[in-house]
């Protein structure tokens, strides 16, 4: 039996015909390195920043004229790990796609000369990298940089999550990377990232090397009419009938999140076949599915979490968003100890990475990781929470 593609794509390339609108902010980013710009891309996670930046990679005006390059630095804690995943990403990279270009890096990074090898039978440069090969990482990230420079072909190179470099123990990183980057005429740069606060001040600040630097886009949910179409589309193809107003609730609980709504979609359309139509249940049954397959994490990340600040944990996710986590309303609403040690907890969550704040709002960073916290701790049941918020649109 045919395997039934799954249009509903959650990882991996993402072939056109499976992806969903963002036709202006294609033309943006595109249109941004054409005219030899750097990107700032903001969103919050999973919102589709990956999606969208190695789609426009695939476009011919980027693909035929560029080396691309995707280097997610979500979890470097140093220069030394930033410059390992940099330098092994140009290496993989090239590797399937040019012997010549391979060959020049190779002869630039004469800092890490002894960990090149060649294999005999194809005469290809071999290399065993390993992180702490990197003794001298400026040295190397010099390199790296004076490879992209000499290049026949320009490059595009994206960094995500590029807050991070900001809470590397090195002193001046920001200054580094702009000093390299600033004199490059051959390539140009993405910096994507999900925290709204730090991106804007490492951009936007006069006091920061990065100020005015770029041009930037901000990533927001995908317009609510467009993503129903695109599901009735691909469901009505594969034999199958779902409500707008179903996806309408799906849209709302996770607030346009674009990969919860996708991985929603993609589960639900594993539980129904041809001919079926989705309905709430089936909704409540693949989220709760999700919910499942990511438990043994959740609770490994909620025991690593202090429990002192989980209370006001438990309350941003049974309110979904929260706006003033410290008025007295939310206190006395959720029987939290304090103003202040909401603020403190709050603080804390931030600096974690668990929560995030958006236009003012704080909410959780992971969309099922709250459902899960309110399936165990919450008022409603799911098939209660998606009822309850069909009519709420998300922040803009």
């Amino acid at each position: 039996m045919e395997h039934e593609k799954n249009p509903f794509v959650v990882s991996g390339k993402i072939q056109p015909e499976y992806f969903c609108d963002r036709v202006s902010e294609s033309r943006h980013l595109v249109k941004s390195l054409l005219n030899g710009n750097h990107l700032v891309l903001i969103s919050p996670r999973r919102m589709g920043k990956t999606g969208l930046i190695r789609f426009c990679y695939e476009k011919p005006e980027l693909r035929d004229n560029y080396n691309t390059f995707f280097i997610d630095i979500l979890h470097t804690t140093s220069l030394r790990e930033f410059t390992y995943l940099f330098g092994r990403q140009i290496y993989e990279t090239l590797l399937p796609r040019s012997k010549k270009m391979l060959l020049a890096f190779v002869q630039t990074m004469k800092s890490l000369s002894a960990q090149f090898g060649f294999d005999p039978v194809t005469n290809m440069p071999t290399f065993n990298l390993e992180l702490g090969d990197i003794t001298h990482p400026e040295l190397t990230l010099e390199e790296i940089f004076t490879y992209l420079e000499k290049t026949d072909i320009p490059s595009i190179i994206a960094f995500d999550e590029f807050q991070q470099v900001a809470n590397y123990p090195e002193k001046n990183i920001e200054a580094l990377l702009r000093t390299h980057i600033q004199h490059l005429s051959n390539a140009q740069f993405i910096f994507a990232g999900s925290e709204y606060h730090i991106m804007q001040e490492m951009f936007l600040s006069a006091k920061r090397p990065f100020y005015n630097s770029a041009d930037t886009l901000e990533l927001k949910a995908i317009d609510l009419e467009e993503y129903t179409r695109f599901v009735v589309h691909h469901m009505a193809n594969a034999e199958r009938t779902i409500s707008a107003s179903d996806i309408h609730k799906v849209y709302h609980l996770f607030r346009g999140n674009t990969y919860a709504m996708q991985k929603t979609m993609n589960e639900v359309f594993t539980l129904v076949g041809k001919g079926d139509t989705i309905d709430t249940t089936d909704l409540v049954q693949a989220i709760n599915n999700v919910i499942d397959s990511k438990e043994a994490l959740f609770r490994e990340q909620l025991s690593n979490i202090p429990d002192k600040y989980k209370p006001v944990l438990y309350a941003i996710a049974q309110e979904g968003e929260v706006s003033q986590p410290t008025s007295s309303h939310f206190i006395r609403g959720h029987k939290l100890p304090s103003a202040s040690a909401s603020q403190y907890a709050v603080r804390q969550l931030l600096e974690s990475g668990i929560i995030t704040r958006l236009a003012g709002r704080y909410s959780l960073n992971e969309h099922f990781f709250c459902l899960w916290i309110n399936r165990l701790y919450g008022k409603q049941t799911l098939a209660q929470m998606l009822e309850s918020v069909h009519d709420i649109g998300p922040e803009s």
